[in-house]
């Protein structure tokens, strides 16, 4: 047991050092002295390659890919964190490539007959060895089932899990050690945001979630024409191995093929934003990652959708929040802003919520009276993230992931249509959304919940206060206060505390000077007695200037 422990502690070790020399060796190793590892250029004993062609961002993402699966993602991750990062730290994160060299079709099969239990050739009539697709964590394959269907199974990559959750372990210890030394890790939660991250990309792993994921979208569109989600082949599916019908059709970027099969590009940015913006503001669960590559279009024009790993969800909570900002955004309210930033857990410790309002007043000006159709969402997303970054805000993950949808189906409508204006197609639905919050039937329900809240309360009142004044009787009451906000006034309070001793000290000093020069009266006592005024003086002078001094400083500081 102790040498399979000494065993991963030092491939622990192997790892941190592996990912610290990459960082070094493209530039990061202020990063690596932010997160407390100090001198890591000495300490590794390498010298870093800047290489002058590439800019900073560049070489944040070449050393992300170089460290494999968890940083691509990660980079991925942090490529829709607009309230963290500068735009050209985003445009270039966005740029990472998830994919990698094909694993040999002989641990391709290992895995099928491990997870399927059974042999390759009574699972599926045909299975091709070349993949039609290599990413970081899995590979896709084209197959037949026993009873002709065709399907793509994707295959997760042997060993991957186990490289991913030492990564995450290695990445959570950074996050930790750099809140004791990093401001900005302080300030952002950066051991919250590593978490987030962990159980994302550990969701992405388990593709038995992606199967329920992908039922899930096919319910919410069971009865909606024009939408096709693969089904999930669940007697061929394990969390390392999804089977999906297969999906034939034009990928949406491929703008000459739609052309050529007189695919309406206009009607189809609308009704393919459409789609998304129901999963936001209907369904309240959202695919996350809407690219081209995920959309394709089969020749009757009806969307099909595949990758079901990353997605996004809003309770009701978070989407009656959405339409209030909406209201306030149509009224020009910016406190009315400012209250749901908070209620949305954007903002960080300290918030000047004065300079915020005046912030996003400007920000309201700004926009105006402008036509729906000279407004571009992303740019005014811009906009938004640079007063979040100002005001060091941050937003939830599921937040995160929603505006990173809503750029990413402006740029595909974009793609299709140069005059596309996703303001103009997300209007009805934002309509529907302020309707359904204040709809009679919302309104009865939300009665019926408070009078439930109302009479469960008043059924437990009696309970409760019999408890508080039992402990207040046996003397164990107790009150817990964490007073955020009150240090600069418990600093204050301290002070006036410590001058008051001060001044009480010197008084007494020299009233017991007084008392014991009146009083007490040894013999001889008129030889030294100037010696002990002097001191006495002396003591009382120099409390009494301390004191002085540090009230003219307070005025003046």
């Amino acid at each position: 047991m102790m040498n399979m422990l000494s065993w991963r502690k030092d491939l622990h070790l192997s790892r941190s050092r592996e990912i610290a020399g990459v960082l070094v060796g493209h530039g990061w190793d202020s990063l690596l002295e932010n997160f407390g590892l100090f001198h890591p250029a000495k300490s590794l004993n390498q010298k870093a390659s800047h290489g002058g062609s590439q800019t900073g961002p560049e070489h944040l993402r070449s050393a992300l890919e170089e460290l494999g699966t968890t940083f691509i993602k990660l980079g991925q991750i942090l490529s829709t964190r607009a309230d963290l990062l500068p735009p050209d730290y985003l445009t270039e994160l966005t740029k990472l490539q998830d994919s990698a060299a094909p694993v040999p079709f002989e641990a391709v099969r290992d895995t099928l007959v491990s997870e399927l239990k059974q042999p390759l050739e009574s699972a599926f009539l045909s299975f091709d060895p070349e993949p039609l697709a290599a990413a970081s964590i899995g590979l896709a394959h084209a197959a037949t089932l026993p009873d002709g269907t065709e399907v793509v199974v994707k295959v997760r990559r042997p060993g991957v899990v186990e490289q991913v959750h030492e990564d995450l372990e290695i990445l959570k210890e950074l996050a930790t050690a750099a809140g004791r030394h990093w401001e900005f890790a302080d300030r952002y939660d950066l051991v919250g945001i590593v978490e987030e991250f962990s159980e994302t990309l550990k969701a992405e792993l388990d593709y038995i979630r992606e199967g329920h994921n992908a039922e899930r979208f096919a319910g919410d569109f069971a009865n909606e024409a024009g939408i096709h989600i693969p089904k999930v082949y669940w007697e061929t599916t394990t969390s390392r191995v999804l089977t999906l019908e297969r999906i034939r059709g034009t990928k949406i970027n491929d703008l000459v093929s739609l052309d050529e099969q007189g695919i309406n590009r206009s009607a189809l940015a609308g009704f393919a934003t459409g789609v998304v913006m129901r999963m936001v503001c209907e369904n309240g669960f959202f695919h996350a990652d809407p690219h081209p590559g995920n959309f394709f279009i089969e020749p009757d024009g009806t969307i099909a959708l595949i990758d079901f790993g990353m997605v996004g969800v809003l309770d009701e909570r978070v989407q009656e929040h959405l339409a209030d900002l909406l209201i306030n955004i149509n009224h020009q309210d910016a406190e009315g802003l400012v209250d749901v930033f908070l209620y949305l857990g954007v903002s960080g410790k300290h918030v000047a919520r004065d300079l915020l309002r005046r912030d996003i007043e400007h920000l309201l000006s700004t926009y105006w009276g402008l036509p729906l159709n000279e407004l571009r969402i992303s740019a005014v997303l811009s906009d938004v993230f640079a007063v979040m970054r100002r005001h060091q805000l941050h937003l939830p993950s599921n937040l995160a992931l929603l505006l990173k949808t809503v750029v990413m189906i402006e740029g595909l409508g974009l793609n299709l249509d140069p005059e596309f204006h996703l303001t103009s197609a997300l209007e009805p639905y934002a309509d529907r959304l302020v309707m359904r919050k204040y709809s009679p039937t919302k309104l009865v329900r939300n009665l019926g919940r408070a009078s439930l809240d109302l009479a469960r309360l008043g059924a437990e009142m009696p309970q409760h206060l019999r408890r508080i004044v039992s402990a207040a009787e046996n003397g164990n009451l107790q009150i817990g206060m964490r007073p955020e906000g009150f240090d600069p006034v418990i600093r204050r309070v301290e002070r006036i505390a410590n001058r008051i001793v001060l001044g009480v000290l010197a008084a007494a000093f020299i009233n017991g000077l007084a008392v014991l020069a009146s009083v007490y009266r040894p013999p001889g006592w008129e030889s030294w007695a100037w010696v002990v005024f002097a001191f006495g003086f002396i003591c009382a002078l120099t409390l009494g200037l301390y004191l002085a001094l540090s009230i003219l400083r307070s005025r003046h500081g």
